[in-house]
């Protein structure tokens, strides 16, 4: 069996973190595999889709590097939805009713004020064929429930372990409105069959959808896949937060977050595995493990995802990043700053320290004659060499400084900085005429 997992996001705005994350899971669970990652576009709610949203959808898969095996649009396959439809009318799983929403709220709220779960009774099936020519001709049109059979529905989720649901405390849902348009179960169920799914990966918020579609693959004859619910991201506040809503790919890109560092996040936070800051996604993979998932929500804390992209960003090459760095800077530079960056944009900010120009800095008159010394010094080291011992070396030396008075007034006075790169791999690249303009400013 080839394993096929599916994406399925409604282009009605664009991608949250939640939905990245499911993508993510859908997505490595098929290659861990050796299988198949399709996406499927839910827009069968032509009012609400739009096709810039597709384009997005589209666009932070890639930035994820989520590659695609496939594609389907849900507004493609109306024609396939019908014939299933009138298939399961005919079979009975599919009966109309003619309650407005105004007529189901108030017995909503009589069964409630009874102490009585808010089921729907199936007052539709009792209606006579005269009885829905009579409603129709008043004016009424039916929306469409799928008739549940009241027998318990167990299954054995992936990540919750086995489920069981009694069909008969569940409503009969709703699957098409009156006004002809799709609910979400049914064309969902009809779009896996067809695909071939094998897997559906989703939240945990989608369980009791799951016991109304095992139904309905068993209405198409078909054998329904296999589901993992896994639990949802909350923030640091310890409870869903509507803040992660808002929290997509826009957001990350511009706080400088590389796609690597929220692909080893994601990968992880709700597992017993460490997160741990993976450049490359194979090992992420070749771990991933249903099993490691918990009950628990997973919690997503921006500020270790912060920390984690510094671990990823100390990690990149020069060619993955040579696109995004100043003019001029080269890989030796990079090497050098790469350290202290938490972010590659902030590459830019120590360029700028090494062409220059440096603000002066605040020194005691000591510290200026010591620079004036320093001067003289770097103008006679051999700079063909290793420059900063040579200068440290002579200057401890010729003054009898040493650690931080020996070292820090020289950075201030290079850098205009008390922290950064380390000298030996920046003092080559700063070079022999800006340091001696440098030190001969500050002395």
């Amino acid at each position: 069996m080839t394993v096929i997992t599916r994406f399925a996001p409604s282009p009605t705005g664009t991608l949250h973190v939640g939905n990245l994350r499911t993508a993510l899971h859908n997505w490595m669970y098929a290659k861990a595999h050796g299988g198949r990652f399709l996406l499927r576009i839910d827009d069968t709610d032509r009012a609400r889709s739009e096709e810039r949203h597709v384009e997005s959808i589209r666009a932070d898969l890639a930035w994820l590097g989520l590659a695609l095996d496939g594609e389907e649009r849900q507004s493609a396959r109306f024609d396939r939805y019908e014939a299933v439809f009138a298939e399961l009318v005919a079979k009975q799983w599919i009966y109309p009713a003619y309650e407005t929403p105004d007529e189901l709220e108030l017995r909503r709220k009589v069964l409630l004020g009874r102490g009585l779960p808010p089921i729907y009774e199936r007052s539709a099936l009792a209606l006579t064929e005269a009885d829905r020519t009579a409603l129709e001709a008043e004016g009424r049109r039916p929306h469409w429930r799928f008739r549940l059979s009241h027998i318990p529905i167990v299954w054995d989720d992936l990540i919750r372990g086995p489920q069981r649901f009694d069909a008969a405390t569940m409503s009969d849902p709703v699957i098409r409105r009156a006004d002809g348009s799709w609910l979400y179960l049914l064309p969902s169920v009809i779009d896996d069959v067809d695909m071939g799914v094998t897997h559906v990966v989703r939240g945990e918020d989608h369980v009791s959808n799951t016991a109304l579609q095992l139904q309905m693959f068993h209405a198409m004859g078909a054998t329904p896949p296999a589901f993992a619910h896994e639990a949802l991201l909350t923030g640091n506040e310890g409870k869903l937060s509507k803040r992660l809503g808002s929290l997509g790919v826009d957001h990350f890109r511009d706080a400088g977050i590389e796609s690597q560092a929220l692909v080893a996040l994601l990968a992880r936070i709700g597992t017993s595995d460490p997160v741990e800051p993976v450049a490359d996604a194979a090992p992420l993979i070749a771990s991933f493990d249903f099993g490691r998932f918990g009950r628990a929500p997973a919690r997503f804390d921006e500020g270790e995802l912060a920390q984690l992209n510094a671990r990823i960003v100390h990690q990149l090459g020069f060619d993955a990043v040579a696109d995004r760095l100043p003019d001029g800077m080269t890989s030796a530079a990079w090497e050098a700053i790469r350290p202290n960056l938490s972010t590659v944009a902030e590459a830019a900010d120590w360029w700028r320290v090494v062409e220059g120009p440096v603000d002066p800095a605040d020194l005691s008159p000591d510290d200026r004659a010591y620079l004036a010394q320093a001067a003289a010094a770097a103008a006679s080291i051999d700079w063909s060499a290793d420059s900063w011992p040579a200068l440290t070396g002579a200057l401890k030396e010729t003054t009898g400084r040493k650690g931080k008075s020996l070292f820090l007034p020289l950075r201030l006075a290079l850098t205009g900085r008390e922290h950064g790169p380390d000298m030996a791999t920046l003092l080559p690249l700063i070079g022999k005429d800006r340091a001696l303009l440098r030190l001969a400013a500050s002395g």
